[in-house]
This record gives structure tokens, sequence and C-alpha cells, in this order.
């Protein structure tokens, strides 16, 4: 490194320290918690303005019970840094960038939360080959140890979806139809379950995982996710690059 000195993948400058990660120390101080004036209590979901809160500040979508989840807590937008982050460790094979973002993702969650068991969101095993891991396991397993909580391999993906960018809130549900099954009801049973994920874009899959494991007999499901989408309009956000913003994620 020293030598032949690597390159940070978002601001281009020289790396030559020894490092399994390939952004320098000022980037990797770069991702933001998120930040809204106005969001619901329950499933954190920002909003431009509390028209569409009730008195107690959940939207009409946690009001109907179609959730599955009884809170969700995410650390960042998926944007910017944050999402080459989370594109790196998908798509590049950076597996290193699990535990470092797994850090940032525990700082969204209460002090005060009662977990019993971790389960991360599967990913089908065709891709498991591909990427040697699963990127919800790898943000789980610094939490796993920091709480001192197992991780739960409680839900299996049975089938790959198509892709869900283009498709509705209702048509990701008809999508997911069947995607995702129980592997061992005993192991959720009466427990309060923490669901962990990496990017929460409408909450289909979320809330298909969630009524599963509350089907299962858990006594509460709490989602957990490094990022979510911000579907405010909003021209002062960050955008990236078409090059950066390549093999874009659903």
């Amino acid at each position: 490194n020293a030598v032949i000195p690597g390159e940070c993948n978002w601001c281009k400058c020289e790396i030559r320290h020894a490092r399994r990660i390939p952004y320098c120390s000022s980037c990797l101080l770069q991702p933001q918690p998120m930040q809204a004036e106005h969001y619901c209590a329950r499933c954190r979901t920002p909003f431009q303005n509390d028209a569409t809160l009730d008195a107690y500040g959940v939207c009409l979508r946690c009001r109907s019970g179609i959730a599955g989840f009884d809170y969700v807590y995410s650390y960042g937008f998926f944007d910017g840094i944050l999402r080459a982050m989370i594109h790196d460790m998908k798509y590049n094979r950076v597996g290193p960038l699990g535990n470092y973002l797994g850090e940032l993702m525990a700082r969204a969650i209460p002090l005060d939360l009662a977990i019993d068991a971790i389960v991360p969101v599967p990913i089908h095993w065709t891709r498991w080959i591909k990427r040697g891991y699963n990127q919800a396991e790898l943000l789980a397993a610094p939490l796993a140890k920091r709480m001192q909580i197992p991780i739960l391999p409680a839900l299996r993906r049975r089938r790959i979806a198509r892709s869900q960018v283009s498709l509705t809130l209702s048509q990701r549900r008809m999508n997911l139809a069947g995607a995702f099954l129980i592997k061992d009801r005993t192991l959720v049973a009466d427990k309060r379950i923490l669901l962990v994920d990496d990017v929460l874009t409408t909450g289909a899959t979320i809330g298909y995982c969630s009524r599963l494991l509350r089907d299962a007999g858990a006594r509460s499901v709490t989602v957990l996710t490094l990022a979510r989408v911000d579907r405010r309009p909003s021209p002062a956000r960050v955008v990236l690059t078409a090059s950066q913003a390549s093999g874009g994620m659903s």
C-alpha cells in the first residue's frame, strides 16, 4: 500500500494504510443519520408535512394494520456515499464493509429496545453462491455481538421474485407471495424479533416477512435497516452520478 497505494472508492484519494475497506478515513465519517421534520412514529417514513399523520404521529398505512411490523428504524437515507457503500458490499464483494455498516445501523436502535433474537432477511441460495454471503447477516453480526443475542435462521427464501423497481406497492406484495417461508416456528415462538435488512424501499419485503414471523408466533417484530429510500421530492438531496449509480438496487 505504501508503494502502490489504493484509491478511495468515493473521493478517489490515495489510501496508503492497510485496510480491507476501499474508503479513506474521511469518507468513512461521511454517512449521516436520517433526519426529517415529519415522520411516522411507527414506520419512520418521512413526510413533507404532518397532514397524513394522526394525533399520535402515526401514518395511514400503519393505522390500517397491514404493515405486519411494530416499529421500523433506519440509520440513514439510501443516497450519496451510503448508497455507494451498500452497492459495494452487495455487488462488488466488499464484505468487510458489513461490520462497519452494521455498527452504523446499530446507532438507530433505541437504547431501551427489548429484543430476544435477530432474524436477517434471507437471500436466495443462488445469490448467496454468487456473493459468498448474505449482506443482511453481515450487518446483523456486530449488532448481535453488542446486544449478546442470537441470530436465528428462521426465514428461507424459496424463490427469486422478479425485479420490483417499476412495481407499485400492491404489485410488490403480489410479487412476493410465496417467496419466503418459516423454516422452524419454534425458533421465533413468543420471541421479540428484530428483523434486519440492508435497504427499505416501499416496505413490501419487510412487511411480508414480518407477517410470516407474527403468524409463526413471534411476540413482536421490530424492523431495522441500514438505509431507506426517501421518496419525498427534494432537489437538495445528493444524487449519484450515472457511473456511481450503475447497477441500482431495489
